[in-house]
């Protein structure tokens, strides 16, 4: 059963908590809510302390407040404030796609409340300009994913856009997406929009810094995810040679969904040996 929290700063979040041991969040991506963990929920909580909880503008939240450059900085601030209502001083982090950018980006910012990330492909744009593979692959993804579906959101023709994105973000090697899951995507329209709409969606988080942070880093990929998110990736894993990389077959950029099995064996592997 979900509960819910007011935080300082004027936003609702709702969230689902149970296990017991360290303190773990699962952050969920664009188009996702608390819900999106459902595959990992019984293997983690019998493991750790675990909370999922729907971002600022997913589903249940009410939050209508305006945000023109809304992005993962905002999005980490919530988390923090989520930490802070409920008593976590320090926490592992989970995150898939702009959870995993999430993540990264509560790390960079307060990396005194961080136990360990996990990040799966996070989405962070400006490092695919650090290659000539990525620029091209960026140049094809703004193209044929981003400008048609912000043309879209413009448009007012917001199912029309989230789908567009939906086909962009998981790419064409993904398994198509079922009803009930387009459904939640659906849902969750208007946090695709406020990315979508904002004036500075992915800001850059500095190689530099990210190369010194110092807590345990595990970065997942699927080998079979689309062009854009694979350059992103490469280009990230060589900014952070600190970090542990691992590819997964037979999945594309929802890792934790298409390969639930093995991405909770990779990722409770990982934090065992981290803690």
């Amino acid at each position: 059963m979900t509960q819910r929290v007011l935080l300082p700063n004027g936003v609702e979040l709702h969230y689902e908590r149970a296990g017991a041991g360290l303190p773990l969040v699962f952050v969920h991506g664009a188009m996702g809510d608390w819900r999106s963990w459902e595959a990992q929920w019984d293997a983690f909580t019998a493991n750790y302390d675990c909370v999922t909880y729907s971002r600022r503008y997913s589903f249940p939240n009410r939050n209508d407040m305006p945000s023109p450059d809304h992005s993962a900085l905002d999005e980490a601030q919530d988390l923090r404030l989520l930490l802070d209502a409920l008593g976590w001083r320090r926490v592992i982090v989970v995150g898939s796609s702009y959870g995993g950018f999430t993540a990264l980006a509560l790390a960079l910012a307060h990396p005194e409340r961080v136990l360990a990330v996990v990040a799966v492909e996070p989405p962070m744009m400006r490092y695919a300009d650090l290659s000539a593979a990525g620029r091209e692959a960026s140049a094809a993804f703004r193209r044929d994913t981003i400008e048609p579906a912000n043309a879209a959101f413009r448009a007012g023709q917001d199912e029309a856009a989230s789908r567009i994105m939906t086909g962009g973000i998981n790419g064409a090697a993904a398994p198509l997406s079922s009803p009930e899951a387009m459904q939640r995507r659906l849902q969750n329209m208007r946090a695709m929009k406020m990315l979508a709409l904002s004036s500075d969606e992915f800001p850059l988080l500095a190689p530099d810094r990210l190369a010194a942070l110092d807590m345990p880093v595990l970065l997942l990929s699927g080998e079979q995810t689309a062009p854009v998110h694979r350059e992103i990736f490469s280009n990230v894993c060589r900014a952070m040679p600190q970090a542990q990389a691992h590819r997964v077959a037979d999945a594309g950029h929802g890792v934790s969904r298409e390969q639930p099995a093995v991405f909770n064996r990779i990722v409770l592997e990982f934090l065992r040996a981290a803690h």
